[in-house]
């Protein structure tokens, strides 16, 4: 099975044209590295079960599914075979979360069946007993359907804010896991919160 986030290989590799439209052998003969820089010129997509494999087996993966039925049942089965269960979870619509877990009971699933209001959102999520949700928000963190997940024992990402203050807000609300494309420059503010990397540990 190979994922991708994009629907064209072209923002991320030297090719063009639609993921759906290319065939599995194509996909592999792509460069995927020399646009980030010559050392990872030549670096190849890996499958998910290539990604799978070279994951730490002590970090959160969050595997965002775009796609229906089919895709959450084919994904859930790759976890389980691979023995990543206890820490991959499926970022998933309901159809997909679904058939994930009829597949596969113990699944991980993040509600990514949005709402427009932030209090039923949570509340459903709670209702599908899933593990994760997603709150989507651009500084204001929905605070009382926070704490309503947090009492549910659901862990809550938040997309997105990334400047600073927007992480300590995020961290203070009771968010777990602010999402964040710059790693780097979101890792002090974590360690203001006792939140370590793992480079950092022994």
């Amino acid at each position: 099975m190979l994922v991708s986030a994009d629907a064209t290989v072209n923002r991320t590799t030297d090719g063009k044209g639609k993921v759906s439209d290319l065939t599995l052998a194509e996909i592999k003969a792509l460069d995927a590295g020399a646009k980030l820089g010559a050392r990872f010129a030549g670096t190849r997509i890996p499958t998910f079960e290539e990604a799978l494999a070279v994951f730490p087996k002590n970090v959160w993966l969050n595997c965002h599914l775009k796609g229906g039925a089919a895709l959450g049942e084919a994904t859930a089965k790759v976890i389980a075979k691979t023995g990543r269960k206890h820490q991959a979870f499926l970022a998933a619509t309901a159809d997909a979360a679904k058939a994930a877990r009829a597949a596969v009971p113990d699944i991980l699933i993040c509600n990514m069946e949005r709402q427009g209001d932030s209090m039923a959102y949570a509340q459903e999520t709670i209702a599908m007993k899933a593990q994760f949700i997603q709150l989507l928000g651009k500084g204001e963190v929905p605070t009382e359907a926070v704490k309503l997940l947090k009492a549910a024992h659901v862990l809550v990402n938040y997309y997105h804010d990334e400047t600073p203050e927007g992480l300590r807000r995020q961290w203070r609300s009771g968010v777990n896991f602010p999402l964040v494309n710059d790693l780097a420059k979101a890792l002090p503010v974590a360690q203001e919160f006792g939140i370590e990397s793992i480079a950092s540990q022994p």
